[in-house]
């Protein structure tokens, strides 16, 4: 027995296809829909603004330095939990599953590599990891760069994205990382090493203000947000519109605190000229 009968005078309904998960990603400079093979093909950056989206550390070293020339130093190195941290999560979970995850051991890779040729000390902090923040490892295999520069007078290459800052699970073991970088970097200068600091976005809190903006030449992509505290908790403190662009790429070079803006594109190329120019 039939209790319904469908209107044949009434249109008639498709079902909708449904866009499957992880084929678009939105800009967050424009808000722009980008197709995510797209994406890739254009380096991750947006093609209608321009914005740079972070890479990975291992991203990073394949567009940086010439094909199978890495090698990879401190690999051994992993952090520890001295101060038992639980709050909101036990520090020692959250490691594990950010490991397992992105398959680092930490949020940094440093080593040697070449650059067109060149030899180089490299070192590269991945976002992805804990926002890319500054615990006792990041700061030991960044110190064990910065020193094996010195040691083998080669250049050196830090490429920084870190949205974290000092890693604050480890409290003052964390912060001690600013001064021990930066005086390793000091001992790199007295030597008469060169070293040229790449800033990606975000580049932030305790890493800017430490090894980040020590380098002969501060170079930064377009559009990167740079800054210790970000703008939104600067406004709410002081209660004051910012000006508009502020801890942007393009906005500190106008004001003197980086050097050099270059495209994605262009970076290994300049990074070459540069050693070039100014490493003995």
């Amino acid at each position: 027995m039939k209790l319904f009968s469908r209107n044949p005078s009434a249109p008639s309904r498709k079902r909708t296809r449904e866009i499957p998960a992880g084929l678009w990603t939105k800009c967050e400079s424009c808000g722009q829909l980008i197709y995510n093979k797209a994406l890739e093909e254009n380096l991750k950056t947006c093609a209608k603004c321009d914005f740079h989206f972070p890479l990975t550390a291992q991203e990073r070293l394949r567009l940086t330095l010439d094909e199978g020339s890495f090698e990879e130093w401190d690999a051994s190195l992993c952090p520890l939990d001295p101060l038992q941290f639980s709050v909101p999560r036990p520090y020692a979970e959250k490691l594990v599953e950010e490991q397992r995850a992105l398959g680092m051991t930490d949020a940094c890779l440093t080593g040697k590599g070449r650059i067109e040729g060149r030899d180089v000390v490299i070192g590269v902090t991945d976002s992805r990891f804990m926002m890319g923040s500054m615990g006792s490892v990041v700061g030991e295999r960044l110190t064990r760069a910065i020193e094996g520069a010195t040691e083998r007078q080669l250049p050196l290459i830090i490429i920084s994205g870190s949205g974290g800052g000092a890693r604050m699970q480890e409290g003052m073991l964390s912060l001690m990382q600013m001064a021990k970088t930066s005086a390793a970097l000091m001992r790199h200068d007295e030597e008469g090493g060169l070293f040229l600091s790449v800033l990606t976005h975000p580049t932030m809190a305790g890493v800017l203000a430490s090894f980040a903006t020590l380098g002969d030449l501060i170079i930064a992509e377009p559009k990167a947000l740079i800054g210790f505290t970000g703008p939104r908790v600067i406004e709410s403190t002081i209660r004051q519109k910012l000006p508009e662009g502020f801890q942007r790429s393009e906005f500190l070079l106008e004001h003197g605190l980086i050097d050099l803006i270059v495209h994605r594109r262009d970076m290994k190329s300049r990074l070459k000229t540069l050693v070039d120019a100014f490493a003995r």
